[in-house]
């Protein structure tokens, strides 16, 4: 049933996380270690992302919101015992047995809603202290005398909203993904008792190409895995994936004949290239927006395929788009690019300006912000579904970012 065969074909189903409790969260004391560039104002952020939402159902796409599914995840006990015990390790530094059990009982104790609204939006100690009352916590704990009211006991995941990276759907299979930064590694647990206890995945047995508990400390992240089709993939090596994943990830998909190969690409190792939809993504059966500040013909790639006794054949690549074109049996590949001076190319890039979700074949939703970029689009045949991001945008992550497809038509 859940497939994703292509980067620009017929949407069909995607994974959504309407912001909440967790952008509550984001002060200017704790943004940077949360990976956001400023606070979010949620009520905004909320309004913005229901019009975005609203959108992908205007076009007959079912979305599935990440809050319900965790909640209807956890309604099974042995879902819940799979998060805590995982979310909750003793061994963790601002823990310790006390304060991890204490804790384990409130979140045990709470139904599914609200056990989700926290493990996305995270846990304090005031909550926690006035949801047990005095006297009730289990004992005497460094870890929780140590802590100020507001600290966080289970820090929030505000970066739940970019659903792409954390979970992504290749060809037949899914991936889960190990997260390079450590604000954002736990957003993997609530995906994989998603992907093995919510009856909608749980009984239709896809592959699993990446295991994210089990691959640390090689990381990958969806936002620079590009399902281009016939049998390719795209990955990009930048801030957040290491070449390690990247070959487990193409062993696997080689081993279960679900792809043919996959081409990897290096990347600036900095947070504004933070991942490959950040400065490329397909718009089109054989057109793809690229970031104006990098040179294509300098762009560093290597082709993998299988080879014998679970090997891999790696190829550099002479020219990038190329390799591309020989792997989708085009003629050629129409390489988009914005011409703007070097100001203007920095601040869409900042915007997300290349971070484009196709829902059709040379349909793309984009952030209305980036005007220089969507004019280019349209002029070369791209129809542009704007929509406001002023909000959405804090966090440097674009329409790509803040969807996981999981049904996809081929292109």
């Amino acid at each position: 049933m859940f497939h994703v065969n292509s980067e620009v074909g017929e949407l069909k189903q995607v994974i959504l996380h309407e912001p909440g409790l967790d952008l509550e969260r984001l002060t200017p004391s704790n943004k940077d270690a949360l990976l956001f560039d400023d606070v979010v104002w949620t009520a905004r952020a909320q309004e913005e992302h229901r019009l975005f939402q609203q959108l992908f159902r205007d076009r007959g796409v079912k979305v599935h919101l990440l809050h319900g599914l965790l909640a209807e995840t956890v309604k099974h006990e042995e879902a819940v015992a799979f998060v805590l015990d995982r979310v909750l390790d003793e061994r963790q530094p601002h823990l310790g047995a006390t304060l991890a059990g204490t804790t384990r009982r409130l979140l045990a104790a709470m139904g599914p809603e609200d056990l989700a609204t926290h493990l996305l939006g995270g846990l304090t100690k005031r909550e926690l202290t006035e949801a047990l009352g005095e006297g009730r916590t289990g004992g005497r704990s460094l870890g929780l005398d140590l802590l100020a009211d507001g600290d966080f006991v289970l820090p929030p995941l505000p970066n739940s909203l970019f659903t792409r990276d954390t979970s992504c759907w290749v060809y037949d299979g899914v991936s889960v993904n190990p997260m390079r930064k450590a604000g954002r590694r736990r957003e993997t647990v609530n995906y994989e008792a998603i992907y093995r206890f919510h009856p909608m995945f749980a009984e239709q047995g896809a592959e699993r190409w990446i295991d994210g508990e089990a691959m640390a400390p090689a990381a990958i992240e969806g936002g620079d895995v590009e399902v281009i089709g016939n049998g390719t993939v795209l990955v990009g090596m930048g801030e957040r994936t290491t070449p390690a994943a990247v070959e487990i990830l193409a062993r696997r998909l080689f081993e279960a004949g679900s792809a043919r190969r996959v081409i990897a690409v290096e990347l600036p190792k900095a947070r504004a290239f933070m991942h490959l939809d950040t400065v490329m993504t397909m718009v089109d059966r054989d057109a793809f927006t690229l970031f104006t500040g990098l040179d294509r013909r300098m762009l560093r790639s290597w082709t993998l395929g299988p080879a014998a006794h679970r090997e891999l054949d790696v190829t550099e690549n002479d020219d990038f788009f190329a390799a591309i074109r020989a792997a989708l049996d085009l003629d050629a590949v129409r390489v988009l690019q914005t011409e703007q001076d070097t100001s203007a190319a920095e601040r869409e890039q900042w915007n997300d300006g290349c971070n484009l979700l196709a829902v059709s074949p040379g349909t793309v939703i984009a952030y209305e912000v980036n005007e220089n970029s969507n004019r280019m689009l349209e002029e070369n045949g791209i129809e542009v579904l704007r929509i406001r991001g002023d909000q959405l945008g804090r966090g440097r992550g674009g329409p790509r970012c803040m969807s996981c497809p999981i049904e996809r038509a081929a292109a």
